[in-house]
């Protein structure tokens, strides 16, 4: 462990400056998130704790009004069976006429009923307050006090229905009750209707925050209260009963809904009801919020400061570095005139000095380069240039022998003259780059030349707008595609041939020949082939394509990749031939 420990202390001796401050740095601000941190957990616990005792004071509070609330109600359910037991002897209307005040002086209790084990309704105050028998044995507070008639039982809130077609909410007080009726024992079931709003009441008076509630469930996970229930049935409420069923008092967390939340659970006693209140992180920890916002915004300012200062350090420490760190990526980028300033400590003005006599000395190979690449560049031109015109002269002069054998005098004599005028336009005074007019008038008496030596085989037309006419070209660009669309295109054709040239200007801005003609077409893979594939035999049937690949190269090397040859072509379709040149125009 210490060899390793040792073997890194010597690695990081070997770093430069600015990695120790930026290490320092990075090591301070760890420490200082770790220790807000720290402070901002200790809070979060001490304000959940805080917020849990509130909570749990507020829930016991409304735990002991409901109990209390429940054993008023249980005194008086218990005051009615003693004065029905007792006054079993007396006469029956004497005895709910004291019932009945009993019942007028609390106005909670809706009405108190008699029935049989048998679920026959035997009495009931008010009088007009009689409870619908219809579905009696299914009601679980009538069968738990027929099963167990010495126990008083609390039911859940439900709905009571009357015969009169009314309806309320209600809370039944049951137990077993036996009575001597006319001389007989008579086991019944006496039920003490409690209006469900007070206890629901009780439970609304406390606020939980904006979001948080309170509900009550009984032991078997029947729902007693809930703040948005609005039936006797639980199909409107979504609520997680794990909690409050297996837990009996005490704080609990859960997440419900893609909530936090914290529950306060309190029994009820006796009924074995649970007061559960429901709490939501995002209010009870609101302030924590703020003091966490307090706290980083803290941290952030003292680290602001400390980023500062890195900087400052690091720049005033490793500037020169850098300075001479970016001479260098310029000169990887390509710029080599770049001259590296020589301020600083002593090593690195010495190091910046090396630097530039480097720079220099590859300065001076690459012009040297650039040179013998300009020579080489201006001798394959003249070699390609030197390719076309001899490659013309033979088929002309091949043409003209032709002619004489054939005695045609006057053609003869045109095409002689159409041909010093075609050679006087090719010289244009030794240059190699002429105007789109000169360069349209040579193709044209070459056009000439082939149509009195073709007759009736092709017509041609030549288009192009006054305004590119001044423009520049290389000169004898047209002529090789002309005559290769004469001697492979048209002349194995049996019907009349027609060539078009045009000259347009395209969206790029580019200076663009377009050379068209009807003939018999070249397969796709003769295309690939006579630009980029091997160069066919001279004495191939379909041409060896060496005038379009000059012309394709001799425009490369004059104006670059972006421009050139194209061609496209069909069988039996004709050829289409497109020239982009950039746009240059004459200096006058």
């Amino acid at each position: 462990m210490k060899r390793l420990l040792r073997k890194w202390i010597q690695k990081l001796k070997f770093k430069n400056v600015q990695f120790i401050i930026s290490v320092s740095f990075v090591l301070i601000v760890l420490l200082m998130l770790s220790v807000g941190w720290i402070l901002y957990q200790k809070f979060m616990e001490t304000a959940r704790s805080n917020a849990a005792l509130t909570n749990q004071q507020l829930i016991e509070q409304v735990n002991y009004n409901i109990e209390s609330y429940l054993r008023s109600m249980r005194q008086t359910f218990e005051l009615a069976d003693y004065n029905i037991r007792k006054g079993a002897r007396d006469q029956e209307s004497a005895l709910w006429k004291k019932l009945e005040e009993l019942i007028s002086s609390r106005e909670d209790i809706v009405s108190l009923s008699l029935f049989s084990t048998d679920a026959e309704w035997i009495a009931v105050t008010p009088k007009g307050d009689k409870v619908s028998v219809a579905d009696l044995k299914v009601q679980s507070w009538f069968k738990n006090a027929v099963s167990n008639p010495d126990e008083l039982n609390f039911s859940p809130p439900h709905v009571q229905r009357q015969d009169n077609g009314q309806s309320r909410m209600v809370l039944t007080i049951s137990r077993g009750i036996t009575i001597n009726r006319e001389g007989r024992i008579v086991h019944g079931v006496l039920a003490m209707d409690v209006n469900f709003e007070t206890i629901a009441s009780l439970s609304r008076r406390v606020s939980l925050g904006k979001e948080g509630y309170i509900y009550i469930v009984d032991s078997d996970g029947n729902l007693v209260y809930y703040p948005e229930r609005h039936s006797d049935s639980q199909a409107g409420v979504t609520e997680n009963f794990n909690v409050p069923l297996s837990y009996s008092y005490g704080t609990y967390y859960d997440r419900w809904s893609g909530k936090a939340r914290m529950l306060t659970v309190q029994n009820v006693n006796p009924v074995g009801w649970k007061v559960v209140g429901v709490s939501f992180k995002q209010e009870y920890s609101a302030t924590n919020d703020q003091v966490k916002a307090w706290i980083f915004g803290l941290i952030g300012l003292a680290i602001a400061i400390i980023i500062s200062v890195s900087i400052y350090l690091s720049l005033k420490i490793s500037k020169p570095i850098r300075r001479l760190k970016q001479s260098m990526s310029r000169v990887e980028y390509g710029d080599f005139s770049i001259v590296a300033n020589t301020n600083g400590i002593s090593e690195i003005q010495l190091l910046a000095k090396r630097f530039n006599t480097m720079v220099s000395r590859i300065r001076e190979l690459m012009d040297q380069v650039s040179s013998e690449q300009e020579a080489k560049r201006k001798s394959d031109f003249e070699v390609l240039q030197a390719q076309i015109n001899p490659h013309f002269l033979y088929n002309t002069l091949n043409s003209v022998v032709r002619m004489v054998g054939s005695g045609k005098n006057e053609d003869i004599v045109n095409t002689i003259t159409t041909l010093s005028k075609y050679f006087r336009t090719s010289l244009s005074k030794g240059q190699s780059i002429v105007t789109v007019r000169e360069e349209l008038e040579h193709v044209r008496y070459y056009l000439i030349i082939q149509s009195i030596r073709f007759k009736n085989k092709f017509r041609y037309e030549i288009v192009a707008p006054e305004e590119l006419m001044p423009c520049l070209s290389l000169k004898l660009i047209l002529q090789p595609i002309v005559e290769n669309a004469i001697q492979h295109g048209i002349e194995p054709m049996v019907d009349e041939g027609f060539i078009s040239i045009r000259v347009n200007l395209s969206d790029e801005g580019k200076l663009i020949f377009i050379i068209k003609d009807n003939g018999v077409g070249m397969s796709a893979h003769r295309v690939e082939s006579i630009m980029w594939g091997a160069m066919p035999t001279p004495h191939s049937e379909e041409g060896s394509g060496l005038g379009l690949r000059n012309v394709h190269q001799r425009i490369t090397l004059q104006y670059g990749v972006e421009y050139g040859l194209r061609v496209e072509s069909e069988r039996e379709e004709g050829t289409i031939v497109t020239l982009s040149l950039p746009i240059i125009k004459e200096n006058k």
